[in-house]
C-alpha cells in the first residue's frame, strides 16, 4: 500500500505498526497529497488495485473536500491527508509509541 501511494505521488509516507498499542488495526499508513485531485487519485488507485488483486473493499470515511480520507481494510488503515489537515491532526504524534515500519520522505 505504501508503494501504491508512492505511485500516485503521495509524500511523507509513514507506515506505523500499531499492533502492540491497539486492536483497531495492525498498521496505519499515513500519507500526504498536494490537493483534492491528488487525494482522490491516491484513494481511487489504492482501492482499485487492492480490490483487483485481493478482492478487498475498504470502509471509506471522510470526504475529499475535508482533506482527510480513511480507507479501512481492517488490518491496515490508510490515511490520506492534505498537508494542512495532516499538520493539524498530527497522527504520528498521537501514535508516537508505534514503531515506524516504513518512512518515505
Amino acid at each position: 500500500m505504501v508503494e501504491l501511494a508512492e505511485d500516485k505521488q503521495a509524500y511523507d509516507i509513514v507506515m506505523l505498526d500499531i499492533r502492540k498499542l491497539s486492536t483497531i488495526a495492525d498498521y496505519f499508513v499515513i500519507c500526504s497529497a498536494d490537493n483534492e485531485r491528488q487525494i482522490k487519485a491516491i484513494v481511487d488507485y489504492i482501492d482499485e488495485v487492492i480490490h483487483h488483486e485481493f478482492g478487498l473493499n475498504p470502509r471509506i470515511e471522510g470526504a475529499i473536500t475535508s482533506g482527510w480520507i480513511v480507507l479501512d481494510y481492517n488490518d491496515v488503515v490508510i490515511h490520506v491527508f492534505s498537508g494542512t489537515q495532516r499538520a493539524y491532526y498530527q497522527l504520528e504524534r498521537v501514535w508516537s509509541k508505534a514503531a515506524p515500519v516504513v518512512v518515505v520522505q
